[in-house]
């Protein structure tokens, strides 16, 4: 079915607008994926604060174009689908990467990290990357582990005082 010129205006213009609010972009090529599997994806994909979106690729690459933004060769040929992040570059990836490999049936051909066009091995090492629940949980350990220990420390003390003295009540006394 046809699509209007208006709406392929606004098409563009929807592009745009998630290649300008995004902090990372994964352009994948999909095939025999289902409905379930696609919503599936999605709704894993949104769960990590982005959007996955089938685009049209001659609207695609008018848009990448109109934003002052490069992509390799190749990229916009096939069934093209688009990874959004807002807030999470690193759980996009994972998500797609994990995706991936269970089903088989996307692959990733290029992103952007910010407004850099970065390639398919740079997607994988960005999607094994912990996430950002594990850097702060690694964050605060790290730096309540001198605390913990100083307490340690400075009860260390008392609690020889106390064996001491605990062990000095335990003693038969001497007759």
């Amino acid at each position: 079915m046809a699509i209007s010129k208006q709406q392929k205006e606004e098409l563009v213009e929807q592009y745009k607008k998630w290649v300008a609010e995004s902090d990372g972009l994964v352009l994948t090529h999909y095939h025999g994926l289902s409905v379930k599997d696609i919503s599936d994806l999605r709704r894993e994909i949104r769960e990590t604060g982005g959007e996955f979106h089938i685009i049209k690729n001659t609207l695609a690459k008018l848009a990448f174009e109109e934003s002052g933004r490069e992509w390799k060769e190749g990229v916009f040929n096939g069934p093209t689908a688009l990874g959004i992040s807002y807030q999470n570059p690193s759980g996009l990836a994972k998500v797609i990467k994990d995706f991936s490999r269970e089903f088989g049936t996307i692959e990733i051909k290029s992103g952007y990290l910010a407004e850099r066009l970065v390639t398919v091995e740079e997607i994988i090492a960005l999607a094994e990357l912990p996430s950002m629940e594990e850097i702060r949980a690694k964050l605060l350990r790290t730096i309540g582990a001198p605390a913990s220990k100083l307490a340690r420390v400075l009860a260390e003390p008392g609690r020889q005082l106390a064996a001491v003295l605990k062990s000095y009540s335990e003693k038969e006394p001497a007759v």
